[in-house]
């Protein structure tokens, strides 16, 4: 009865921390559809008048990018914007032979005036936070645009984005991504669809109410004093992106972020380059939380609301934790369940959480109908693609919640980049990419492992207790066999 009692406490707590999360989206949804409605104006500076034109500096981060950097320099030197007033850094650590070629291309494009610089460090310190600090020492620009390097900001980008530093106090403006090959494959699109919720229900509705979010790394543009007032950029966690934007936002600046204009961007489309990325970005948030929690939670100018979603937002990435514990306690539960009769007003008050579900069945609704539009068909396009999601979403738990545990207990490991394609395609090869990583990390065979486990919860509702089963796990374990086995597969079959 003693490890039934620790098996309950923990499945409680994981659940009720799942509830907690849950109810903010939906607070989150609220502020959304409310800031739809109001849509405030901002000053801006008047481009119309010449000297109200600022000088910029975009700041190009790369490493090692063959696939994608001649394109990423054809497309931003069609900026329009005054020459005069535009700087670009080509921010290169690059230690391959695009090194020679990149700066051969950039030898060209300053011969037709274009103010470009081609920066190469003798060592990676500080990974992509080292690169634009050491960019950040020369840089001319009273503002700094960020783009990596699979991203594709149209000509327009600056006069659609600068003009909002009219405020003094705005230190950041961040864009809304888009992506080139959503529709790539079932990785891609429920990629896009993860990301699509970030970048309209989170983004907005933390924003409108003036709470924290965060720049998201590209594809914004940050004024520079900001950047030195909150200290610059440090690579100490392996989001310096999410770091720098708690600092300004905790010394008073302001952000902005506009859902109206987007950025295109590419999406990994090997399961091994969005197994880099994800582990990057929940590590990063967790690497986030150690650091900035005491800080959000002692500052006297911030009110409790945006403390306790500032919170929540550095816990994102803890919520794969929780799913995974829910999850893996879900079969001994079961037996739990049927085994101590006693408990039954325990199972029906637990049945109450299922509504966790529902609520992010609603609110991602709202977000895919921004994108895609209401009606019958799209509405069960969207049933389909959110069972998937979230099939998919848990089957990433076990990986994602080694990231976790990493970053909460201050591992440090290097800053991997993912791996870029230039690929639309099914038809294109990827396989032969020579940046992608060959070798199956130890854990994608616990994968395999938890499918089989998750298939026998599956049988067990046939035959647990004395009343012909028990279905109420059943859809559970359903969708984690497939979100496992989609995960376990694919990173097996995915090798060249």
């Amino acid at each position: 009865m003693y490890l039934v009692s620790i098996i309950i406490v923990i499945y409680s707590i994981a659940l009720l921390l799942i509830f907690l999360y849950a109810l903010a989206q939906l607070n989150l949804l609220s502020n959304y559809l409310g800031a739809q409605k109001n849509q405030a104006k901002s000053p801006k500076f008047d481009f119309s008048n010449l000297d109200e034109i600022p000088l910029v500096t975009i700041q190009l981060p790369v490493y090692n990018e063959m696939y994608v950097m001649e394109r990423l320099l054809e497309n931003i030197v069609k900026m329009d914007y005054p020459k005069d007033k535009l700087e670009i850094q080509v921010l290169d650590d690059s230690t391959d032979d695009t090194l020679k070629s990149t700066k051969k291309h950039i030898e060209i494009l300053k011969k037709t005036g274009l103010d470009i610089v081609h920066i190469c460090r003798t060592d990676r310190t500080g990974f992509k936070a080292g690169a634009l600090k050491e960019g950040l020492k020369i840089a001319k620009g009273e503002f700094i645009a960020i783009f990596d390097a699979d991203f594709l900001p149209k000509p327009n980008w600056l006069k659609q984005t600068i003009p909002y530093f009219k405020n003094e106090q705005l230190g950041v403006v961040q864009t809304r991504w888009s992506h080139l090959n959503r529709d790539y494959s079932i990785l891609t699109k429920i990629q896009a669809f993860a990301l699509d919720a970030h970048f309209t229900l989170e983004q907005v509705g933390r924003n409108s109410k003036g709470h924290f979010i965060n720049f998201n790394g590209t594809a914004g543009v940050w004024r520079k004093t900001c950047i030195l007032d909150a200290g610059n950029w440090e690579g100490d966690t392996l989001t310096e992106d999410l770091d720098l934007s708690y600092r300004a936002q905790l010394k008073n600046w302001k952000f902005k972020y506009l859902e109206g204009i987007e950025t295109p961007a590419e999406l990994p489309m090997a399961i091994s380059a969005a197994r880099s990325q994800q582990f990057r970005w929940n590590k990063g948030g967790a690497e986030n939380f150690r650091k900035m929690a005491g800080r959000v939670i002692s500052n006297k100018h911030i009110s409790t609301k945006t403390k306790i979603h500032g919170l929540l937002h550095l816990l994102n990435s803890t919520m794969f934790l929780n799913v995974l514990v829910v999850a893996v306690l879900s079969i001994p539960m079961l037996y739990i369940k049927n085994e101590y009769v006693q408990l039954k007003p325990y199972f029906y008050i637990m049945s109450f959480f299922v509504i966790s579900s529902l609520i992010f069945f609603v609110c991602y609704w709202f977000m895919y109908k921004k994108i895609y539009g209401s009606g019958f068909k799209n509405f069960v396009r969207y049933i389909v693609m959110f069972f998937t999601f979230f099939s998919i979403v848990m089957g990433f738990s076990l990986h994602n919640s080694i990231a976790v545990l990493e970053g909460h207990l201050g591992k440090r490991s290097d800053f991997i980049r993912t791996p870029k394609f230039n690929i639309h395609a099914l038809s294109d090869n990827w396989k032969s990419n020579k940046y992608l990583n060959k070798n199956i990390p130890f854990y994608v065979y616990f994968e395999g492992l938890l499918t089989l486990y998750f298939a026998f919860g599956m049988y067990l509702a046939f035959v647990v207790g004395d009343q012909g089963g028990d279905f109420g796990l059943f859809p559970f374990h359903l969708m984690l066999f497939l979100g496992f086995g989609f995960v376990f597969l694919k990173s097996i079959t995915s090798r060249v």
